[in-house]
């Protein structure tokens, strides 16, 4: 099995709490996911939420930059023969 740690509940306004040791290597603030699994429960980590970058913040900022030219590809063999066939029509 693993190591075995004792917690204590406590009451924390109108709910429980439990107070766990700091050798489980939590971190401090993070969010935790309790699910009951057969007459126990378990616990773990809640990834975090992938952070967004707000561009906002950096738009205009680099007025040196400037967008690059559209780069026109060459079509492709199956859509040229398309257009072919819709002008022999």
């Amino acid at each position: 099995m693993g190591k075995e740690y004792k917690a204590k509940v406590f009451k924390s306004g109108n709910s429980l709490a439990l107070r766990l040791p700091k050798e489980l290597g939590l971190k401090e603030g993070s969010t935790m996911v309790l699910r009951e699994e057969q007459g126990g429960y378990r616990f773990e980590e809640q990834e975090a939420p992938k952070a967004k970058l707000d561009v906002d913040k950096f738009w205009g900022k680099a007025k040196h930059l400037k967008v690059p030219e559209r780069r026109d590809f060459d079509e492709r063999p199956s859509t040229i023969a398309a257009r072919l066939a819709r002008k022999t029509q």
